[in-house]
């Protein structure tokens, strides 16, 4: 890139979903806040959903969300494609089609602002093929780069999808491979190869738009977008206080090169937060969070489920006579690792367990 401050990754201590605020000290600070009171306000923060909701009438719905994260590559044009794709997921998630987005930037002032025309230009690339509009947005100096979106969404209101909804014996599809984090931070440190890159980026860049649209013709009962907090505390969320959940660990889709960097402990601070979080002894609605043989299964498997996912895929809950069909429509809409990788059962000591 040039100069050193022009470099993205020089000016950033973390980068992507996996610069979260752990997900256990997010639900203490969201349990303090007042509740909406708000009828029309269908989907709220109480249950760590991807998106606000809130009817207009019987009909439609609004969605609205926000996302926004530094740089997990140098290439200014792929983070900006990469943090656009991931902002729109969250409306994709719930089910609705995104209408409007409005940039978020920080920037440090001694940057090239060539370099943030390029990131806003990827943005706007990805906002075009989602079919929605750049309606302008809000701009700052910062020490970090970051970028991302403000999204509104529309949604039949009878067709909301919500993230802690799934019914007992409904499969789980994963659309996108695990493991993007683990690849990313080898490539803080030189050591991913070409392949492992190509495809952690490919999958980033990926609208969960193709995904959503195949959903429509299936009875999904629940739905999120696994991104910083990584499959397992996504699937917790999706339990919610009434659910298990069931996971083939030979079913995840994964990029095979995740599997080598994890073993040679290319890991995240992320993931080890995400680890913490599912084996504490609560989850964020007060119930048992035990997770059983988390440390039975292979060292990088673990680290595999822990990890942070930057613009991952859907994690869907659809019936089982259904789960076939929807998994091969979206393999023909072009996310070729889309797997059933587990089930939905009912409420045990163990909230997630392994087949």
């Amino acid at each position: 890139m040039g100069k050193k401050n022009e470099s993205l990754l020089s000016n950033c201590t973390s980068g992507g979903c996996g610069a979260k605020i752990e997900s256990a000290a997010l639900a203490g600070l969201l349990a303090a806040l007042p509740s909406g009171g708000d009828k029309n306000l269908l989907v709220g923060y109480d249950t760590s959903d991807d998106a606000a909701v809130y009817r207009l009438d019987d009909e439609r719905s609004l969605i609205f969300t926000a996302d926004f994260f530094p740089p997990m590559v140098d290439d200014p044009r792929t983070f900006g494609r990469i943090a656009a794709a991931n902002a729109l997921s969250d409306v994709w998630a719930m089910g609705g089609r995104p209408l409007v987005a409005l940039n978020l930037v920080c920037f440090p002032q001694a940057m090239d602002k060539a370099v943030l025309a390029d990131i806003l230009s990827g943005g706007a690339e990805k906002i075009a093929e989602a079919g929605a509009v750049l309606g302008g947005g809000h701009s700052i100096y910062d020490k970090e780069p970051k970028y991302g979106l403000a999204v509104t969404g529309i949604v039949e209101t009878s067709r909301v999808i919500r993230n802690n909804t799934p019914k007992t014996g409904h499969k789980l599809i994963l659309t996108k491979p695990l493991g993007v984090g683990i690849v990313m931070a080898a490539l803080r440190v030189e050591m991913a190869d070409a392949a492992a890159v190509r495809q952690a980026l490919a999958s980033m860049e990926r609208l969960n738009r193709y995904a959503c649209e195949c959903m429509a013709a299936f009875n999904v009962s629940a739905c999120t977008d696994v991104t910083g907090f990584g499959l397992l505390v996504h699937a917790l969320e999706m339990a919610g206080d009434q659910a298990s959940i069931i996971l083939n660990p030979d079913a995840l889709p994964v990029i095979p090169q995740a599997v080598r960097y994890a073993n040679e402990y290319l890991l995240t601070a992320a993931g080890q937060r995400n680890r913490n979080r599912v084996c504490s002894p609560q989850t964020s609605v007060g119930a048992p969070a035990q997770c059983a043989d988390v440390g039975a299964l292979p060292f990088a498997t673990q680290e595999l489920l822990f990890d942070p996912q930057t613009s991952g895929g859907l994690l869907i809950a659809v019936p089982p006579d259904e789960a076939d069909a929807l998994t091969a429509a979206i393999k023909k809409a072009g996310d070729e690792s889309a797997a059933i990788i587990g089930e939905i059962a009912p409420r045990a000591e163990n909230v997630i367990r392994f087949k």
